[in-house]
C-alpha cells in the first residue's frame, strides 16, 4: 500500500492541514514575489492613468462634500501646504482592487501658539446621542422607542 508516496510524505500528510495550494514550495515562492510599488511623488503618479483617475476621484469627493473652501491668502499668515498620499488596495488573492489617492494637509508644518491655539474635534458616540435624546424626550413628556 505505497500509493507512490514515501513513508515521510504519508506521515507529513497525516498532520498537514494547510490548503493544497500551499503544500509545494514553488507555490509559496510564487506568492512571495508579489510586490506593490506605491507612488511617492506626484510627478510619478501623474504618468499613470489609474493614479490620475484616483486623484480626480478624490478632488471630486472634496468638492461634493464641501470639505474645503478656497479663500484668499491672509497676508500675515503662513499657508499650510498639501500633499498626495497614494495607497494600492488589494483583493484577498493579492490582485490590485484599486488605487486610492488622498490629498492631505501638511499638519506637521504648523507651530503651536503661532498657527493654532487649541484643537477640537466634535465627535459623539451614538449611545451618548441616544441618551441625550431620551433625557430631552422624558423631560417634555414624549415617549418614543429609540432602538
Amino acid at each position: 500500500m505505497s500509493n507512490g508516496m514515501s513513508r515521510e510524505e504519508r506521515d507529513t500528510q497525516a498532520y498537514d492541514q494547510s490548503p493544497s495550494k500551499w503544500k509545494r514550495l514553488d507555490y509559496v515562492l510564487a506568492q512571495c514575489n508579489l510586490c506593490i510599488m506605491e507612488q511617492e511623488k506626484y510627478a510619478e503618479a501623474a504618468q499613470d492613468e489609474s493614479w490620475l483617475k484616483a486623484m480626480q476621484d478624490e478632488l471630486s469627493m472634496i468638492e461634493k462634500n464641501g470639505t474645503w473652501v478656497l479663500v484668499d491668502k491672509p497676508t500675515e499668515k503662513l499657508v499650510i501646504g498639501v500633499e498626495w498620499v497614494y495607497k494600492t488596495k488589494l483583493n484577498l488573492d493579492g490582485s490590485v482592487q484599486k488605487n486610492k489617492a488622498r490629498l492631505v494637509a501638511k499638519g506637521y508644518a504648523q507651530k503651536p501658539g503661532l498657527d493654532y491655539n487649541e484643537t477640537y474635534a466634535p465627535v459623539a458616540r451614538l449611545d451618548t446621542i441616544r441618551t441625550l435624546i431620551a433625557l430631552a424626550l422624558r423631560k417634555t413628556g414624549n415617549y418614543i422607542n429609540l432602538m
